[in-house]
């Protein structure tokens, strides 16, 4: 973001007024998602459903949702970077014509998610087309790059154009289940690691198709699964996603893992990772068998 500002536009009016929420900047200096005596900031926006929590950073994001709405802006585009080593992807919470056009001028992997609530994204599609940036691993310069590129489109473009993407620009995934460590569960990286040992090079394995029987930890003479799925229907599948044969955690059926991360705190913080399945954009429905295709994406 300030690359963009410090370019030409340092000296040149902007093509389009643009407004700039800068996330927590507290924990940004720590390299955290939030800190202890914080809420995640990206859990806090307004859903519209009843029972919503209450807190001061609750009421603070409602307000700033009223404002935007206010402003009807023509798009709101989330810049996030990834804890573990992800394709650059574009997430979306509505398959929505001009939602997906915005989208996939970011990256062909378009993933669509209703789970977790209280995202910024999922707040603001419901006034206009909203897209969440997964920009890779903080500091890489591709995605920086990338990022700037796309940033700069979208302050030109004219209108996003409601007509699907033709099927070359899109490839399209549906996020099923979120899968954590249970807080009981002692777990890290590292050899000497007392618990379960999870595979060192983990976040190797995102937006790749894992076969069953795929290694994911060492848990010894522990039977229990050591990892939770939760589908966002509220099912437990663990059961159905995982297995430990001979003391090793594995896969039990084929599954494409998303945002895998090696980062102990973030995955204590927020999750392990997510699990995904492609989607025909066009039917709507599961394309089984098949693993996405990362190299095809910037």
């Amino acid at each position: 973001i300030r690359r963009l500002l410090r370019s030409r536009y340092s000296r040149d009016p902007l093509p389009r007024s643009l407004a700039l929420l800068i996330g927590n900047v507290e924990a940004a200096h720590f390299r955290r998602r939030h800190l202890d005596h914080q809420p995640d900031f990206n859990r806090c926006w307004p859903t519209g459903k009843a029972g919503e929590p209450e807190s001061p950073w609750h009421a603070m994001f409602a307000v700033l949702t009223e404002h935007m709405r206010h402003l009807d802006p023509v798009a709101s585009v989330d810049v996030h970077n990834n804890s573990g080593r992800n394709p650059l992807y574009a997430a979306v919470n509505r398959i929505e014509n001009r939602t997906l056009q915005l989208a996939c001028r970011f990256s062909r992997t378009v993933l669509h998610f209703t789970e977790p609530a209280g995202v910024q994204s999922l707040c603001f599609s419901s006034f206009c087309p909203s897209v969440t940036l997964e920009c890779g691993q903080a500091g890489r310069e591709d995605g920086t790059d990338h990022t700037l590129a796309y940033l700069d489109q979208c302050l030109h473009l004219e209108e996003l154009p409601d007509r699907m993407p033709p099927p070359d620009a899109l490839q399209l995934c549906r996020m099923t289940a979120t899968v954590t460590v249970p807080k009981a569960t002692s777990f890290g990286f590292h050899p000497d690691t007392r618990g379960m040992r999870l595979v060192a090079d983990l976040d190797n394995m995102n937006f790749r198709e894992m076969p069953p029987g795929t290694r994911l930890a060492h848990v010894g003479d522990n039977k229990a699964r050591g990892l939770q799925v939760t589908h966002h229907d509220g099912r437990d599948i663990s059961e159905d996603c995982f297995e430990v044969r001979d003391g090793t955690l594995v896969t039990r059926r084929p599954l494409i893992p998303a945002m895998l991360s090696i980062d102990e705190t973030i995955i204590r913080q927020d999750c392990l990772c997510y699990l995904m399945e492609r989607v025909d954009p066009f039917a709507g429905h599961p394309l089984p068998g098949q693993a996405l295709d990362p190299a095809d994406d910037p």
